[in-house]
């Protein structure tokens, strides 16, 4: 069985990561708990762990790439014998991350236009009253 090893999230606010260094190259045997990969965020450098058994069969995004956004596929492990598909990502000639195409996005809806004001009532006038002596 193929299985796609993807960029890890290392923290709750981590979005993307290095690749600092393979600790692994392709065609490598590897058990479920071996250390593939060595990846950088800005605060921290971890380990990354194979969750699966089988071949190394390939490493999709190169060691010392920056900017790879976390779930992103990053390596295949798959079963002696078995031919890989590889993910539709990969990384630019620049070394950088290319996007997935994104869904077309629908239009925000507008909200309904507010009623007109009134305008606000003229302050009232007060007559000028006396007060009567008493008889």
């Amino acid at each position: 069985m193929v299985t796609q090893v993807l960029m890890p999230a290392l923290s709750p606010t981590m979005t993307e990561g290095k690749i600092a260094r393979w600790l692994k190259s392709e065609g490598d045997p590897v058990h479920s708990g071996d250390v593939l990969a060595e990846i950088e965020t800005d605060k921290a450098t971890m380990e990354v762990e194979a969750v699966d058994e089988g071949v190394l069969a390939k490493i999709v995004i190169p060691e010392g790439t920056d900017h790879v956004a976390v779930n992103t596929p990053i390596a295949v492990i798959a079963g002696d014998g078995e031919e890989v598909a590889l993910p539709d990502t990969a990384p630019a000639a620049n070394g950088h991350q290319q996007p997935a195409p994104e869904a077309p996005r629908a239009r925000p809806v507008q909200p309904a236009p507010a009623p007109p004001r009134r305008p606000a009532p003229a302050p009232r006038r007060r007559a000028n009253i006396r007060a009567r002596p008493a008889p």
